[in-house]
């Protein structure tokens, strides 16, 4: 999957965020053939909004209000790096060999020069970032999505996405060195680090009627369009009341979509 450019896109995707969530299936709203557990989805993520709003939020803006933002980028940057052949794999499984190789270099370019990937000198000659995980190699084999799943912590996902995330972590660099004290620092460390990027996305998702049935719209096209390499979705849905962020202070990462607590390491309806 190629990595997305359009800010508007990114901020469309934060619409898990915060402010009580809706929990019951608004009067009028056609039932959607794709999440036959709707119900029990909306549950969750009044779980995962609250847990967000108590926990998540407040530490993240606590780390950007305290860290000066060269750091923040470098540890972003280091972060990013560490799980970065989770892609490369994912890349080779998917047939992607040239991909594959490429993503090879700019894990080696920026972990040798790039002091351990706290620099991005992959990026300015040319080998850019892209984001492949297994959900995205078991839909390229022809499994379907199945329904649409809202995961505890985790977030929006499907039936397919969901174990393949298992896979994920078990690739995970971060997960198979150092000592266990150190693992879970990590994973800390990464959680806050992807929250406190996404904070300045919040205030254009505040009149957004529905934040549920539109995360799942937006997390299915976002979903397809990383399967399909970016070949299709070019704009979020439509919201009325939707404006892109236009504070040019911090970025969130716009390859991404936020689960109600970010997860620890790289990462569906898509297909």
């Amino acid at each position: 999957m190629y990595p997305f450019r359009r800010r508007a896109f990114a901020a469309a995707l934060l619409s898990w965020i915060m402010l009580s969530g809706c929990t019951t299936i608004p009067a009028g709203s056609a039932p959607d053939p794709g999440d036959p557990w709707e119900r029990v989805n909306r549950s969750v993520y009044r779980f995962n909004d609250g847990l967000d709003r108590a926990v998540a939020k407040p530490v993240a803006k606590a780390y950007r209000k305290v860290t000066p933002r060269p750091i923040r980028t470098g540890v972003s940057n280091l972060l990013d790096n560490i799980t970065y052949p989770v892609t490369a794999v994912n890349a080779a499984l998917q047939g992607k060999f040239r991909q594959a190789g490429r993503d090879t270099g700019r894990f080696l370019l920026n972990t040798v020069v790039g002091v351990g990937g706290i620099l991005d000198p992959a990026t300015d000659v040319g080998l850019r970032r892209n984001d492949e995980d297994f959900g995205q190699t078991l839909a390229v084999w022809g499994v379907p999505a199945g329904p649409y799943l809202m995961l505890p912590i985790l977030g929006p996902s499907n039936v397919r996405d969901a174990p393949a995330k298992i896979v994920d972590k078990l690739m995970d660099p971060k997960n198979l060195v150092g000592t266990s004290d150190a693992r879970v620092a990590a994973n800390i460390l990464s959680v806050i680090d992807t929250r406190a990027q996404l904070l300045v996305l919040e205030k254009p998702m505040e009149n957004v009627f529905d934040r549920y049935a539109f995360l799942r719209n937006v997390w299915r096209q976002r979903r397809l369009s990383q399967i399909q390499d970016g070949q299709v979705i070019e704009e979020p849905p439509e919201d009325p009341s939707f404006d892109a962020p236009t504070d040019d202070t911090d970025t969130a990462p716009a390859d991404a979509v936020p689960p109600a607590i970010p997860p620890p390491a790289s990462g569906s309806t898509s297909g």
